[in-house]
């Protein structure tokens, strides 16, 4: 089983019952919001690139590049001003903001890449289960100024941000404001005859 390093206890997750057999680290990976505000180190975010590296991705071409910013650094501050007020006001709190940047065309003659968001979103799970490994919160967000990122980040042609991502130490719900508190806690996910259909979904 992973290592859970978390205020929540078994029974937070009492809602997310398996209906069939996968292993313990899908189930009880969530998205939690609360963090300590400790500074992760560098070979913390070295294993969470790591984790992301080995991602799979079409024809192999590994879009993803992954641009991060420590608290206590003059990275930090314009990476957090990228983020929507209401992340700011627990992102703040991050050990590590990264943003998740895809190429968009591939490498060896430029044509667009058409797979990749799906690869790059390959390299987010592996990072957020390693995260989860490391007893480690992490928590992707869509709610930034895309129309920044480009020149914050200084992004070469051809790539774009896919999300920032925040990584931290976990700390208890009752740390976030309301009404973020009463969010703080594993959603629950579609049964799995929703979701899984046999030759086609009529």
């Amino acid at each position: 089983m992973a290592n859970i390093d978390s205020p929540l206890t078994s029974a937070d997750f009492f809602q997310r019952q398996a209906q069939a057999t996968a292993d313990d680290q899908f189930r009880l990976r969530w998205s939690p919001r609360s963090m300590s505000g400790q500074a992760l180190t560098l070979a913390q975010v070295q294993s969470l690139c790591e984790a992301g590296r080995w991602a799979p991705s079409c024809f192999n071409s590994q879009p993803w590049r992954f641009v991060f910013a420590l608290p206590g650094t003059p990275q930090w501050q314009p990476f957090l001003d990228l983020l929507i007020d209401v992340n700011q006001i627990w992102a703040a709190k991050a050990g590590a903001l990264v943003a998740l940047v895809a190429r968009t065309h591939f490498e060896a003659n430029d044509a667009p890449a058409a797979t990749h968001s799906f690869d790059a979103g390959s390299a987010w799970m592996s990072m957020a289960l390693q995260a989860q490994h490391m007893g480690l919160a992490a928590h992707a967000m869509w709610g930034f100024h895309h129309d920044k990122a480009s020149d914050v980040l200084k992004l070469p042609e051809y790539f774009t941000t896919q999300a920032m991502i925040a990584f931290g130490h976990p700390a208890s719900a009752e740390a976030l404001p309301d009404p973020l508190r009463e969010r703080e806690v594993p959603s629950p996910r579609k049964a799995l005859d929703e979701l899984m259909f046999n030759g086609d979904m009529s």
